[in-house]
């Protein structure tokens, strides 16, 4: 399916931690044959340090004008995939320049799921609390009605990550971008009043 999937603008990916997006995003990259860059390493990368580093240095806000800096130049770029931190999408300026110059793909996943993958790495500083699982759906709370306005939906389950990756190609063979679906629906339109 792959092979007839072309896309000629960045692939975004969103979503809580945990969800899958650097690993869906690299086997994404090589299905599509398209570079794959993680935004958590560009950040690090462009401030010389970690992300708890610069959490703890210079506090979150910091780090999310960071975040949107390297995103922003990022997506500049020839068409690739992006891997986005939690946080990404909820900036507004970050999230307006994802809908103008990107397709943004939510994989959403539900708690659970989150508690047991961000359980095996302890380096994710949000996640630095007593209760995890409550951060987690507080996160999910505040944080689901602005990845809902990702261009696609995909539902990461447990399980092999190939199935996973297949509902994210499928979705993007069906995806039309919004001006191309309002173009063929006029087009539509004049055929059939012309007929």
């Amino acid at each position: 399916m792959s092979d007839e999937i072309t896309v000629d603008r960045p692939v975004v990916l969103v979503g809580l931690m945990g969800a899958g997006k650097s690993c869906i995003g690299r086997r994404l990259a090589q299905r599509l044959r398209l570079p794959f860059v993680d935004a958590d390493r560009e950040i690090e990368q462009a401030a010389g340090c970690s992300i708890p580093e610069i959490f703890a240095r210079h506090g979150e806000q910091a780090f999310r004008d960071g975040e949107r800096r390297v995103i922003l130049r990022l997506l500049e770029s020839p068409p690739f995939v992006l891997a986005t931190g939690g946080g990404a999408f909820m900036d507004p300026r970050t999230r307006a320049a994802v809908h103008e110059k990107a397709i943004s793909i939510w994989l959403r996943a539900d708690l659970d799921l989150l508690v047991r993958r961000t359980g095996r790495r302890g380096d994710r500083p949000l996640l630095q609390v007593d209760d995890p699982r409550a951060k987690l759906a507080e996160l999910m709370e505040m944080r689901h009605p602005f990845y809902a306005e990702a261009d696609l939906t995909v539902d990461s389950q447990d399980g092999p990550p190939d199935l996973t990756l297949e509902r994210v190609l499928a979705a993007l063979a069906a995806y039309q971008p919004p001006a191309l679906a309002k173009d063929a629906a006029a087009g539509a339109e004049r055929r059939a009043a012309s007929s």
